[in-house]
Parts: C-alpha cells; structure tokens; sequence
C-alpha cells in the first residue's frame, strides 16, 4: 500500500508498505528497522515477535520518547509486558499491533508534532 506525505519535510515517514517491507521517504526496508523523526537504526537485531526479549528494547528506555509502536509483522502479536517493562519504567507508552498498522499510526503521531518511535519486525 502507498502512503501519502503530508507535512514530513525533513522527517523520516512512512511512504509505503507491503509483504516483508516498508517504504520509508521512499525508500524500501526489508530488514527489520526501528524509524524515529530524524534517524533509523537498521537493520535492527530483534524478533521475530515470539523470540522478542527486552534487552531487544532497553535502549530505546534512555530516548526522550512519549510512544513506542511495535510492530509484529504482517499480524498482531500478543507480547508480554515483561519484554517493554524497561520502557514502561521510564514512563514510555508502548502500542503492540501489526506492521500496517504501526506504520500509520507513526506518521499520524508524527503530524501530530510526538515523540514517537516504530520499532518493526519485519
């Protein structure tokens, strides 16, 4: 599916998305990734969902950050909330669903002017 940019000028958003990839400023992603306003860690070392531990999301607990997506891949993935525990001690709000879906719901935060990162297992 194609994403439309609306005021993302200089950020990274989320241009597309299909079976194994994202399309971020139009550039395709195919490796697992984690997509904040201004930089991208890829590929990222994490998942599959169901082999996802919290060391894979610590990092993340040090960043000024208000939400973290994690997207599960092509499915919802139920995760323990032991694995985001690091993120909700710092007082992160974490959102588990599908890729898909965790790809516009950032770039609708992203509008919004959030702190918000996507976290993708791809």
């Amino acid at each position: 599916m194609k994403l439309h940019l609306d005021r993302f000028e200089g950020m990274n958003a989320f241009t597309g998305y299909g079976d194994g990839h994202v399309v971020i400023n139009g550039r395709r992603v195919a490796t697992s990734v984690v997509v904040f306003a201004d930089r991208l860690i890829e590929p990222w070392e994490a998942g599959p969902a169901d082999r996802l531990a919290a060391a894979d999301l610590t990092f993340l607990a040090a960043l000024p950050l208000e939400i973290v997506l994690l997207g599960t891949g092509p499915r919802m993935h139920l995760v323990h909330p032991r694995i985001y525990a690091p993120l909700s001690a710092a007082r992160i709000g974490v959102e588990v669903m599908d890729t898909p879906a965790a790809c516009r719901t950032y770039n609708i935060l992203l509008a919004e002017g959030r702190k918000v990162a996507a976290a993708l297992m791809l």
